[in-house]
């Protein structure tokens, strides 16, 4: 039996695959997620939880465990940033959760190690931004570093002395606005497109701007000052309803900006980015060297100093059994003293499992709408034969949990009635499309979508958001039935409020896809 240790938990669907073989025993795992971890402990109160893997000390873990075997886990693929897109944040602090796993892997020292839900982490687009912390490790790993660039500010914003304020920004943190201003002002621009969001987007935020205006202070450079001062003005005249919210788009445009400029610079300066040069082009940019995030793993875990030897690839999960189209960035690794090479696992089955292998079997229990509700209903005795082989397997309770499902309002049940098996949002009329997403051209195809019993379910992300539809019922999909597309057994329980229960879902590694994995790395392990 070998001892696990699963980083980024979860709800446990890479712990469960890999216990699924019986060959593997999870002694420890981390999550910080309240409703994630509650779940977890649920289906696997035999495991230590620990909450924070930034401050996770190895050394106590291996003195209440032993030698850990295998490190386990998916850092989040959304921490990573990303110099070709723009978020609301430039820098997300998870970005930061892949060095840690590589800390878990250089201190624990494992036998073998399986990182994955990285979906594009071998692509040049996932980058690590170079820090003062990283400069030692480069240099000893010889990881090769490019040229980057942030984006701070579009030119038609500049102002005098731009140059001078983005060098020498000393008290950055006084030009910061306050949370809940800025969230109300970013939120209200945000719906600058569409006249009716736009409408009840300030009629929401009116009074947290309301109550956040006194806290906009006076800041040291004269010319921020004064258009702080115009911002404030345009507020009260909106409040008042002395300006129209088309002008109040207009002359909150510039201030935003900026603050979104000095956000980026306190992010560039609260993570100690090292900045080569600000290019001032057609628009103003923070030149800094970077590089890949597949590149920073391979050179330090692959060194002579660590001894590992990797496999990585799009793994897809339809072709182990999962009945979805759901793909997966995995990456391998094993002590080259264990193994010389490592390959992840192939499939060698012609069959694929539909939506209808998954879920049919229950497509008649009750449903509920509240979490509070949930005392678990039995389940409909059906003939063996009568079940698909996928249904049997997932059957491994005479009881049902989470079919819970969304409240569906008049509007949205409209929808469902309209659309047909494997159609979606786009399928509507545009009577039926009218005072929506902001733009409906860009709505995507996953959007009001009704599942298709004769074919695989598209990626399960949060299944709520998404808003979609039972392949026959006109109801949402419940969180049991995501679970099943996800090859979650029926005795796996999730816990939490609804929106997270959809999202421990769609979040997880499918248990299937898991014990795959877990199954291909074994043959390396038992061959040693």
């Amino acid at each position: 039996m070998y001892s696990v240790v699963d980083l980024f938990a979860g709800a446990g669907g890479l712990s469960l695959g890999f216990t699924q073989t019986g060959n593997f025993k999870i002694v420890a795992a981390f999550e910080k997620n309240e409703f994630a971890s509650q779940t977890y402990k649920k289906n696997n109160p035999d495991v230590e939880l620990y909450a924070d893997v930034c401050s996770a000390n190895y050394e106590d873990l291996k003195k209440k465990f032993g030698n850990i075997d295998i490190v386990i886990g998916g850092p989040p693929c959304q921490g990573f940033s990303n110099a070709n897109r723009q978020h609301n944040t430039t820098i997300n602090q998870n970005n930061m959760l892949v060095k840690q796993y590589i800390r878990a892997i250089l201190e624990l020292n494992p036998k073998a190690f399986i990182m994955e839900n990285v979906g594009m982490l071998k692509s040049d687009v996932h980058k690590f931004y170079k820090t003062s912390a990283d400069i030692d490790l480069i240099n000893e790993y010889g990881i090769e570093t490019q040229n980057s660039k942030i984006f701070l500010l579009a030119n038609n914003y500049f102002f005098p002395e731009l140059n001078e304020f983005v060098k020498n920004l000393t008290n950055i943190n006084t030009y910061i606005w306050d949370n809940d201003f800025y969230l109300g002002i970013n939120v209200i621009y945000k719906q600058k497109e569409n006249v009716k969001k736009l409408e009840k987007a300030i009629v929401k935020y009116s009074k947290l701007l309301k109550k956040s205006l006194p806290l906009i202070h006076e800041v040291e450079n004269e010319i921020i000052n004064n258009i702080y001062i115009d911002l404030i003005k345009s507020v009260k005249l909106l409040l008042s309803k002395e300006i129209s919210n088309n002008d109040f788009i207009i002359q909150i445009e510039r201030p935003l900006m900026i603050q979104r400029m000095i956000k980026t610079l306190k992010e560039i300066k609260d993570n100690d980015l090292v900045i080569n040069s600000y290019i001032f082009d057609t628009d103003l940019y923070a030149e800094v060297d970077s590089f890949p995030v597949y590149e920073y793993l391979t050179k330090i875990l692959e060194s002579e100093k660590h001894g590992y030897v990797i496999d990585k690839g799009i793994l897809t999960a339809s072709d182990f059994g999962v009945p979805q189209k759901r793909k997966r960035f995995v990456v391998m690794g094993i002590k080259k003293d264990i193994s010389e090479e490592v390959k992840l696992p192939e499939n060698k089955t012609s069959h694929i499992n539909t939506v209808k292998d998954a879920i049919y079997d229950i497509e008649e229990c009750s449903t509920i709408t509240s979490v509070t509700d949930d005392n678990g209903i039995k389940l409909p005795k059906i003939p063996k034969k009568d079940l698909s082989e996928l249904a049997r397997k997932l059957r491994n309770s005479k009881m049902l949990y989470n079919n819970i499902i969304t409240d569906t309002r008049e509007t949205a049940m409209e929808r469902f009635k309209l659309i047909k098996q494997g159609q979606n949002f786009h399928s509507l009329d545009k009577s039926h499309k009218v005072n929506t997403y902001t733009n409906i051209a860009r709505t995507q195809n996953t959007i009001y979508l009704r599942l298709d019993y004769s074919t695989l379910s598209g990626t399960v992300v949060n299944v709520r958001k998404s808003m979609w539809i039972h392949p026959t019922k006109d109801r949402a999909l419940s969180v049991r039935e995501a679970a099943r597309l996800q090859t979650f057994p029926d005795s796996f329980i999730f816990c939490g409020s609804k929106d997270s229960q959809y999202q421990q879902v769609g979040n997880a590694v499918p248990p299937m896809l898991a014990e795959a994995i877990a199954k291909s790395l074994l043959k390396y392990l038992d061959k040693k």
